[in-house]
């Protein structure tokens, strides 16, 4: 490329040197920065601060929800309220249906204590009993004994959180 002022070949890169300060009254244009360091600067910035968020977050609510849903298992199992003991009788008399609301209930306490399971193993063993509770009461044979020894387990554990 030629240029019509000085007749000399320049190329792309080409940049005229700066006239000292001495020579003439004109001020010596600055020369641009490169921006390659701002955007390199930008996007480690970027990755540096994504991780530390996602590291925050997949740490700051996993446990504490398995807990929280592990309290509230024992909360519905609570709310259930007084299941009745036919398992000693020889010959159990008909025992009253459950509410709607208490079966409700039931069915929470199970899937609250499944969903707190899953997060955290160290709450299978409630889920494993409160599922037992569970399986008692919808079939409403309260004369399992197995689903009686699931009901004391699932209380233990529960005064233990």
């Amino acid at each position: 490329m030629r240029t019509m002022d000085t007749g000399t070949d320049a190329g792309p890169d080409y940049e005229e040197p700066a006239a000292e300060s001495g020579d003439s009254g004109e001020a010596a244009a600055p020369v641009p920065q490169s921006r390659r360091m701002l955007v390199l600067c930008a996007v480690a910035g970027f990755v540096l601060g994504g991780g530390v968020l996602g590291l925050l977050w997949s740490l700051s609510g996993v446990h504490a929800g398995a807990l929280d849903d592990a309290l509230a298992a024992c909360q519905a199992l609570d709310r259930v309220g007084e299941l009745p003991d036919t398992s000693r009788d020889a010959q159990p008399s008909l025992t009253p249906g459950l509410t709607p609301e208490r079966l409700h209930r039931m069915t929470a306490a199970r899937e609250l204590s499944a969903a707190a399971a899953q997060v955290n193993a160290t709450y299978q063993p409630l889920a494993d009993h409160i599922d037992g509770v569970s399986r008692m009461v919808l079939s409403l044979h309260f004369n399992d004994i197995s689903g009686q020894r699931h009901l004391v387990q699932a209380q233990e554990i529960c005064g233990r959180l």
